[in-house]
């Protein structure tokens, strides 16, 4: 029994060493996006659903409105969900003093299973561009950040297109740490696209054609699910326009957003995100899903054979390396790209964590009651 565990194992680590492999493989891949010099001539409506966001919003709105984009090209609307701070009262102010085309839609306090669709569909409705473009209040984006995308869907054709987040300069070790994960992510998404079945995306730094969200029913059939306004989007448009799916890969597009400096906080957005896997009807995302729990859970596994004897020293440091030393390169790429040069040094601490994490989460995640915002979500 112990050994057909072990031979288990060995087909787990080996198999997801040749996975990380692949996605390095990908990664490398995925052509860098350059703009042209050309004129962009496509308009985009950047939707920002917010409550409670007084501390970050006016860094947001300040980015917006130093885009390189001409203010004609684009349009802001921040959707106010029943903020209880000074959210709305600040935006009206800046609203005031710029020449940047700034709209406010306040929502009421009624309850719905998942506020942030809520936002972003009222937002769609009466928005006039092209491309839909979704971001949140707590980030920050350069001021080459639409260009890019408009460029990326005029040369693409896209119908969504995917770009990349990260965090804010890194003050702490958990900030480092939190860094190195969220890259895995990006990363894991972006070849996930290039693969041409795409698994991952997210909401910070995501558009698509309004279109086109009319035409997949937007978000029809998930709004029950507390999360998922961004990937569960991804697979419905996927589907239909499997060609048509495009990670941005250009450095100019990077969105930033900060680390969770507080456990809870932490805690909830990751228990939000585990969350979705159970409600995706494409079977790519669930396979992938439970193929990297397995794989993290081996990890643990691999430890307590060695110490129960079962296993030799040597062998567990095998397994340990044949899962760290692809992970190491594939990590360390995505993390040059998004300017986290410095974090690169964390990757092996987070090596270490990240089995005990993705076993926790893929757990917690069997108590479906969430938290976004002081809200309790099912």
């Amino acid at each position: 029994m112990i050994e057909i565990l072990v031979d288990i194992l060995w087909v787990l680590i080996g198999s997801y060493s040749l996975f990380t492999f692949g996605l390095l493989f990908l990664w490398r891949s995925i052509p860098k996006n350059k703009m042209d010099g050309k004129t962009t001539s496509t308009t985009l409506s950047v939707i920002i659903p917010v409550r409670n966001e007084a501390a970050n919003i006016l860094h947001l709105l300040g980015d917006l409105e130093r885009q390189s984009l001409p203010y004609h090209q684009f349009e802001v609307i921040i959707v106010d969900d029943a903020s209880t701070d000074t959210t709305a009262e600040l935006v009206r102010t800046f609203q005031s003093g710029t020449d940047c085309r700034v709209h406010l839609l306040p929502l009421t306090d009624s309850f719905t299973e998942s506020p942030k669709k809520r936002a972003i569909e009222s937002a769609i409705h009466i928005a006039k561009g092209t491309l839909i473009v979704t971001t949140d209040g707590d980030c920050r984006v350069g001021a080459g950040w639409l260009e890019a995308i408009a460029t990326c869907y005029e040369q693409s054709s896209a119908r969504l297109i995917s770009g990349p987040v990260t965090f804010t300069p890194e003050t702490s070790l958990t900030d480092h740490l939190q860094t190195v994960e969220f890259s895995s992510l990006i990363g894991s998404g972006a070849c996930t696209i290039a693969a041409g079945k795409p698994t991952m995306c997210n909401g910070a730094n995501l558009a698509y054609t309004r279109e086109v969200f009319f035409e997949v029913e937007g978000f029809e059939g998930t709004r029950h699910v507390a999360s998922g306004d961004d990937e569960f989007l991804l697979h419905k448009i996927a589907s239909r326009y499997p060609d048509h799916v495009q990670f941005l890969k250009q450095t100019e597009s990077i969105v930033q957003t900060g680390p969770h400096r507080q456990w809870k906080q932490f805690y909830r957005q990751r228990k939000r995100w585990a969350s979705k896997w159970k409600h995706y009807k494409s079977k790519s995302p669930v396979i992938l899903a439970l193929y990297v729990f397995s794989c993290n859970a081996a990890l643990l596994v691999a430890p307590l054979l060695a110490l129960a004897g079962f296993i030799g020293p040597t062998t567990l440091l095998a397994m340990l390396l044949l899962k760290w030393v692809p992970e190491w390169f594939f990590i360390g790429r995505v993390l040059w790209f998004l300017k986290k040069r410095g974090s690169i040094p964390y990757i092996p601490l987070v090596q270490l964590i990240y089995p005990f994490y993705v076993t926790f989460f893929g757990l917690a995640v069997q108590r479906p009651e969430y938290e976004w915002k002081g809200r309790k979500l099912v």
